[in-house]
């Protein structure tokens, strides 16, 4: 797993460089990434051929996690998880979206000899071990052996039982578990939270770009900030010279943690983003150079010898770990589908999937999934299309940058009112920010222009600088194409448009994950007009089936 101490500290760029590295040694990778995001796990895509898996227990949940996991690692060489944001960065989330029988402590921690044979944790003595007091003539002579009471006299050697005691390990309930008190620790869904469930030793990226020694202290904060966390070894990025480098190891020698990469300043591997984030893969005809010099770094940044073992996946080991995380009143398997065959229905309908530069934001599990359902999914663009294609009996729209590409969408005029009459015809509809965004009246860009979209929601949704951005929990206020009343989901908002009118009914009122229920502090939004559901709001199907099956009933 590749980890880093915060957001940009290049862990996107670690993690192409051993995939395309891997990938052009002729193995087959599996990627995932933890957390809601879209566009890491199109890059990760675009270099493995083989789709990225999203870990987000928010969306889904810890078991759904681990099953995701379990699946998609028993016919690949490698396997590969990126982080998100920082190790520990995660939310306050003491009462998880699952069942009840899927409720607490399903994953006990396991003995060293069952992680899967990837890397054993440290024994006790090696966590941070850099800082027992040093004899003088290791202090490298810069410094003048201090009187033994004056050596750091402001900040004496703790004694061992303290060593890391300002951050003892939290109790398992604490972290994430079902807390009703307001000290659980935020770390749910964090990429340390991930690592715990899976197992998975971690790779921490540092940014070294603006300190030399100061690396050893947050190296050794994050090792010894949880003792669940088996840390594999560093990456340092953005080395400035040879002499940065000393300095930087020197430090570091005083942790018994190796470094296992070094990437060096390079400007020509930096991969361009925008107001959401990277640009899509398919934006960037520059790809293929970034990716080849990408490998060309991976052959002799890392330290291979040592990786490799860290990166090849033991099917019978990893299958023997899996197995044996088992919650408290059911077993947990991994079947090739995530679908109960009595879910299936007998005969195909045709899913018209709107996929192409604007619309890109899907979850690989949620197209598996109505594929699994018995659905047949045909891919179109609205950009370019000039007809919905012939036999469709449902509509998806995800996400993605219609704002960017609303001219384009605008000046197709055949398809947008082949599209308005299908819905008004009663063809069910699911759409998600992006698909929202093209199914109102308009959308005004960045620079003010308005452009004519389909035109079935009675709104226009205008680009702005404001960011709304995180978990939500929601509560359907009426019953939808796709979901009943009073229906608890949980998703994700990423955009930066708002809309000119509201719902005249909303389709969800919706807080925070970490806030309370609230009806004085709730939001409203979403709309249900004919047969669609459209919202800003994300949701993965992997916990709710129930979703994308509800494209079956009209014709049951």
């Amino acid at each position: 797993m590749v980890a880093g101490e915060r957001s940009g500290v290049g862990k996107t760029t670690v993690t192409l460089a051993l995939l395309a590295y891997l990938k052009r040694q002729h193995l087959k990778v599996q990627s995932f990434k933890v957390g809601p995001d879209y566009i890491d796990p199109m890059f990760h895509q675009y270099v493995t051929g083989k789709p990225c898996r999203n870990l987000d227990p928010v969306l889904t949940s810890e078991v759904y996690v681990q099953q995701c996991f379990g699946r998609n690692i028993q016919d690949v060489d490698c396997a590969l998880v990126e982080g998100v944001m920082g190790l520990f960065d995660g939310v306050r989330f003491c009462n998880p979206p699952l069942p009840p029988f899927e409720r607490g402590g399903f994953n006990p921690p396991l003995p060293p000899f069952e992680r899967g044979g990837f890397n054993p944790p440290l024994p006790p003595f090696e966590r941070g071990g850099f800082n027992p007091p040093l004899p003088p003539f290791e202090r490298g002579g810069f410094n003048p052996p201090l009187p033994p009471f004056e050596r750091g006299g402001f900040n004496p050697p703790l004694p061992p039982f303290e060593r890391g005691g300002f951050n003892p390990p939290l109790p398992p309930f604490e972290r994430g578990g079902e807390d009703d008190s307001d000290k659980c620790f935020p770390d749910f869904a964090s990429t340390a939270h991930i690592s715990r469930l899976l197992n998975l030793p971690v790779l921490l990226v540092l940014d070294c770009s603006r300190l030399s020694a100061s690396v050893a202290a947050i190296a050794h904060g994050f090792v010894s900030f949880d003792s669940t966390i088996n840390f594999a070894g560093l990456i340092l990025n953005r080395v400035g010279s040879d002499r940065h480098l000393q300095l930087l190891q020197n430090s570091l020698e005083y942790i018994n943690l190796p470094v296992l990469g070094v990437f060096r300043r390079h400007q020509n591997i930096s991969i361009p983003d925008r107001h959401l984030g990277l640009i899509p893969t398919d934006e960037i005809p520059n790809l293929d150079r970034i990716i080849n010099n990408l490998v060309d770094l991976a052959k002799t940044c890392f330290d291979w010898e040592k990786l490799l073992p860290i990166l090849k996946v033991k099917n019978e080991e990893s299958l023997h770990f899996l197995s044996r995380q088992d919650s408290p009143d059911k077993s947990i398997n991994f079947p090739k589908l995530v679908v109960k065959n009595f879910d299936k229905k007998r005969s195909e309908i045709l899913i018209g999937v709107a996929r192409d530069r604007a619309f890109n934001f899907y979850y690989q599990d949620n197209l598996d999934i109505l594929e699994e359902l018995g659905a047949k999914i045909v891919f179109w663009s609205p950009l370019k299309d000039e007809n919905l294609p012939e036999g469709i009996q449902g509509l998806y729209f995800g996400g993605g940058f219609p704002e960017v590409f609303a001219q384009q969408l605008s000046e197709n005029v055949f398809v947008r009112k082949a599209v308005k009459e299908a819905i008004i015809l009663g063809m069910p509809t699911y759409a998600e920010c992006g698909g929202l965004m093209y199914l109102s009246e308009a959308i005004i860009d960045f620079n003010s222009n308005s452009w004519e979209m389909v035109g079935i929601l009675p709104t226009t949704a205008v680009m702005g600088k404001s960011l709304k951005l995180g978990y939500r929990q929601a509560v359907t206020n009426i019953n939808t194409p796709f979901l009943a009343a009073n229906t608890k989901v949980y998703g994700h908002e990423f955009h930066r448009s708002e809309l000119t009118e509201a719902p005249p009914i909303p389709l969800y009122k919706m807080w925070r994950v970490d806030e309370e229920e609230n009806q004085s502090q709730a939001t409203f939004e979403g709309w249900n007009f004919y047969q669609v559901h459209a919202s800003y709001l994300h949701l993965h199907w992997g916990n709710r089936i129930d979703i994308p099956r509800r494209f079956f009933n009209p014709f049951e």
